[in-house]
């Protein structure tokens, strides 16, 4: 049942004023709000204005991707923009292009804009408007919500969103798109005395001969420091954790190549260096003048810093080295209060003319009433909201977070947090949305058991979605026997959900679940031995790599809590690793498509193998029950279309015509386009009705 058409109704009973035109105090109703006019808001938006359903997206400034306007500070993006990839597929080439947005125009692409491998941060904007201009979005620009409430009525929940000039805006469904933009803050005594990421000069003459400390070790700190570096005095970059590197943890929200030069000055030994500590347990000080250590050790440099910012000399303690008094009024610090007092070689025993906090950015809560505020997530210390696996907040009934802020769900796992990565999981959420609103299923593909293997090779080596969101989005394959249907990039997580969120049921035969997922042994990520090329050994597999699960029955929830760690998946009742591919192309018959073929037929229990027409006839003659691809194709003249090597080799061992034109026999194929590129096998000239 479509939801949608009730809305009038339900508008009026909550509404107490009719809807008023565009302006202040003005009252005005949607279907949809998609909150922010971010990279997630417009990609939403475009499947919304695709579908024909009535939405509007609110954004508080005058433009798409405010975001990019500002940060990152340094103006030097670190997603992939690589153009040439030597493909003509555009499916494939969005694997490796990490910055343009989903949409039926292939020419829509970012590299319409930029050209560099690493874009400046002020081109992603420019797409972004082009993006909505080209495509009719309805956008709201201006419109800053600073009150978001629920309402409940008759079991149906809605939202109403209040802007800077009281106008209202009343939806049945919300979907937040604003991203993190709110400075992630650490409370420690003398953090008045740090300077934001936010507001530091991106001048690097500002910083000339200065000693500078930087608190974190994400890209946004490195990419301070590397800015920096070529005139400060030393950078040293302190936090929690250690360095975590993204070609070692194949996750891109950790350090990446492009920003690690300071790695280099450390390990050589030139000046800059990165220290481990907890950053509450910390204390940023100025001393009093004339202060001198235990072990006066020489004359103290003067403050680089400039006059008119006043800091002075700042030194980094630990908290329980400060008395009262000290805590309260900082300059009053002595050498006692300091850890070089107490530790000649405490490596952070120097001044400072600067201290720098870099430590990323938050979700903004406080825009939510009570009736309306998500929960706090457990992973990332709290800083994203708690969402269901299908991307709705938890509690929060017809609330769906999208883009970075809905990187709680694969937070240091996938790249949900990321353009290239939440292009998809919007695309999921959308779908998820038509079939509750609107009662339409799923997206499937009807395949003939026959046509499975073809089909599996083909998204394996071409589907961006699953690679980008390895674990996290997977194929669905449901088994009917005869024939199944094949529904793309499913969030695998909500699967115990499955019949509910696609519309579809599970038959008796089960399901099979494609995932691309990198392996569990850690190694050397450029040491000898890092990758396997047996393909016996495929669950040994490090790097990127598909993986088949079957199940007879669909997992339940139960399962999925109870999964191994570090699976996407529960244990299922046969499981199938392809093996890693330095070039990840998954196309050769001995390695990757006949293990492939044998684990299919182990499921389906019956015989998936192809053959040539000439095989075909002599099996029909000659076998009571000939092989199903024969059945299913062959003696229906469906056999899969050949490439242009494989007609002339049918031609030529005299299995069909000279006059038959190959063309006319695709256009009768009542096969999907893509099979005339797997070069599976050729189909017969011959009719056979009359056998």
């Amino acid at each position: 049942m479509d939801f949608f058409p009730l809305l009038p109704l339900l508008y009026t009973l909550i509404s107490c004023h009719p809807e008023e035109q565009l302006g202040p105090n003005s009252t005005h109703h949607h279907d949809y709000c998609v909150l922010g006019a971010g990279p997630a808001g417009l990609q939403m938006g475009h499947f919304l204005e695709k579908s024909g359903r009535d939405y509007i997206i609110l954004e508080r400034n005058t433009g798409p991707g405010s975001f990019f306007n500002v940060y990152p500070r340094h103006r030097k993006l670190i997603s992939i923009n690589k153009i040439y990839t030597g493909r003509k597929n555009g499916e494939f080439n969005l694997r490796h292009d990490w910055n343009s947005l989903l949409s039926d125009r292939p020419d829509l692409l970012f590299q319409r804009i930029s050209r560099q491998l690493y874009p400046e941060a002020d081109d992603f904007p420019r797409y972004l408007s082009m993006y909505v201009k080209e495509l009719g979005l309805k956008v709201r620009y201006g419109v800053d919500i600073g009150k978001i409430r629920a309402t409940d009525l008759s079991s149906k929940r809605g939202y109403i969103l209040t802007d800077q000039y009281g106008s209202i805006y009343k939806c049945s469904v919300l979907l937040v798109s604003t991203g993190l933009w709110v400075p992630q803050q650490v409370d420690f005594v003398g953090s008045d005395l740090v300077e934001g990421y936010e507001s530091i000069p991106v001048d690097p003459e500002e910083y000339r001969d200065q000693a500078v400390l930087i608190l974190g070790k994400g890209n946004a700190a490195f990419e301070t420091a590397q800015s920096i570096m070529g005139r400060a005095s030393r950078v040293h970059l302190y936090s929690p954790n250690p360095v975590r590197l993204a070609w070692q943890t194949h996750y891109v929200g950790d350090l990446r190549a492009v920003n690690n030069e300071l790695l280099d000055t450390y390990q050589l030994k030139s000046l800059d260096g990165l220290v481990e500590g907890s950053l509450e347990d910390i204390a940023i000080v100025t001393r009093e003048r004339g202060s001198r250590g235990r072990r006066g050790g020489g004359k103290r440099k003067k403050s680089r810093a400039k006059e008119g910012q006043g800091r002075g000399q700042l030194f980094l303690t630990l908290a329980e080295l400060l008395d009262d008094s000290s805590r309260n009024h900082s300059a009053k610090v002595k050498a006692e209060n300091l850890p070089g007092y107490h530790n000649d070689n405490f490596s952070l025993r120097q001044p400072y003319d600067r201290v720098i906090r870099c430590l990323g950015f938050r979700f903004n809560f406080s825009v939510f009433d009570g009736s309306a505020c998500p929960v706090h997530s457990r992973s990332a210390r709290g800083r994203l909201p708690e969402l269901t696996a299908w991307y709705e907040g938890r509690g929060t009934l017809n609330m769906f977070v999208l883009g970075t802020a809905a990187h709680s769900r694969d937070y240091r796992m996938s790249a949900g947090g990321f353009v290239h990565g939440f292009r998809y999981t919007v695309r999921a959420v959308h779908r998820v949305l038509e079939q509750r609103y609107h009662g339409n299923a799923w997206p499937a593909t009807k395949l003939q058991t026959s046509q499975l293997l073809s089909w599996l090779l083909k998204r394996v080596n071409e589907a961006s979605g699953p690679y980008q969101m390895f674990g996290v989005l997977g194929d669905v394959v449901l088994l009917h026997g005869s024939y199944c249907e094949y529904l793309e990039e499913f969030p695998v997580q909500a699967l115990p959900q499955l019949p509910v969120l696609s519309g579809h049921r599970v038959p008796e035969k089960g399901l099979l679940v494609l995932v691309l997922q990198y392996g569990l042994n850690r190694t050397d990520s450029l040491g000898p031995g890092r990758a396997e090329s047996e393909w016996t050994q495929a669950w040994k597999s490090s790097f990127l790599h598909p993986v088949l699960y079957y199940y007879d029955t669909l997992p339940t929830e139960k399962d999925m809590r109870l999964r191994p760690v570090g699976w996407p998946l529960p244990r299922p009742k046969a499981i199938h690793h392809m093996i890693e591919d330095f070039l990840t192309e998954w196309d050769q018959p001995i390695s990757h498509s006949q293990p492939l073929r044998r684990f299919l037929e182990h499921c389906f229990e019956r015989d998936l193998r192809t053959f040539y027409a000439e095989s075909c006839f002599r099996l029909s003659l000659t076998s009571q029950k000939p092989p199903v691809f024969c059945r299913q194709g062959y003696l229906k003249r469906q056999g899969i279309v050949g490439n242009q090597k494989l007609w002339k080799h049918a031609r030529d061992a005299g299995l069909m015509p000279d006059l038959q034109d190959p063309q006319v026999l695709r256009k009768n194929t009542q096969l999907p386009q893509y099979l005339p590129h797997t070069g599976a096998a050729v189909t017969s000239a011959m009719n056979f009705d009359g056998l």
